[in-house]
C-alpha cells in the first residue's frame, strides 16, 4: 500500500497530510472550519471543568467551586465588570491540574478575553493570597512584595483582599453558576488578543 493511498483513507472532513510541511490549502480550509466549531464551545468546556471543584474542600470551610463562586459574587455585587467577574469565577479552576502552579493556570485560560490587569491579577494571585496564611505553612507571608512598584500591586492585594480571602464563609448567599454562566459567554464569545484571533474572521 502507497503512502499517498494510506493518506487518501484519513476519510472525509479530515486533512490528508502526515506532516504540516505536506500540506495544502484544502486541507487547512477543512482543519479551519473545525478550529472555529471547536472554539465555540470553550465557555462550555471552561464550565463543565470548573464544576469539578464541586465537593472538594480541600480541608477549607466551603468546597473549591464555593469558594469561585463565592469570590465572584462579592465582585459583582462591589460593582466589578464582567471580564473581572469572570476572572474571580475562574482564579482557582487550575487547582486540579495545576497543584503547583494554579495561578498561571487560570491566567492563561483567560488571557485572549481580558484587559491586561485583570490578566495580571489572575497571574500573580497566589503571591498575594499568602499574605494571609505562607507564614503558617514556613512559606514567606510577604512573598507578594516581589511585585512592589508594579502598576498592578494595588488591584492584585484589592482582589485578594476583597474577594478572594474572605470568600470561605458558608453562610455567604452565593449566586449559582447558573447565574454566570451569560458572562462567561459574552466574555469568551471572541478573543481580545491571539495569535489565532485570525482564523476566527473568517466566519
Amino acid at each position: 500500500m502507497g503512502v499517498q493511498e494510506t493518506i487518501d483513507e484519513a476519510g472525509p472532513g479530515r486533512a490528508k497530510f502526515r506532516e504540516m510541511k505536506q500540506g495544502t490549502a484544502d486541507d487547512w480550509a477543512i482543519i479551519g472550519g473545525e478550529y472555529r466549531a471547536f472554539a465555540k464551545g470553550l465557555p462550555d468546556r471552561v464550565l463543565d471543568h470548573l464544576r469539578l471543584l464541586d465537593g472538594d474542600f480541600g480541608g477549607f470551610p466551603v468546597d473549591r467551586l464555593e469558594h469561585s463562586l463565592q469570590t465572584a459574587t462579592r465582585a459583582h455585587r462591589d460593582g466589578r465588570d464582567e471580564q473581572y467577574v469572570v476572572m474571580a469565577l475562574l482564579h482557582d479552576i487550575g487547582d486540579t491540574l495545576g497543584s503547583y502552579n494554579h495561578p498561571e493556570v487560570a491566567a492563561s485560560i483567560i488571557k485572549p478575553f481580558v484587559s491586561e490587569e485583570v490578566h495580571w491579577i489572575c497571574q500573580n494571585h497566589g503571591a498575594f493570597q499568602g499574605y494571609y496564611y505562607f507564614h503558617f505553612l514556613g512559606m514567606d507571608q510577604n512573598a507578594r512584595d516581589k511585585f512592589t512598584g508594579h502598576p498592578h500591586y494595588e488591584a492584585c492585594r484589592l482582589f485578594c483582599e476583597k474577594y478572594d480571602q474572605a470568600a470561605f464563609d458558608p453562610d455567604y448567599d452565593s449566586e449559582p453558576l447558573e447565574f454566570f454562566e451569560p458572562m462567561v459567554r459574552r466574555v469568551m464569545a471572541r478573543p481580545l488578543a491571539s495569535a489565532y484571533a485570525k482564523a476566527l474572521e473568517q466566519e
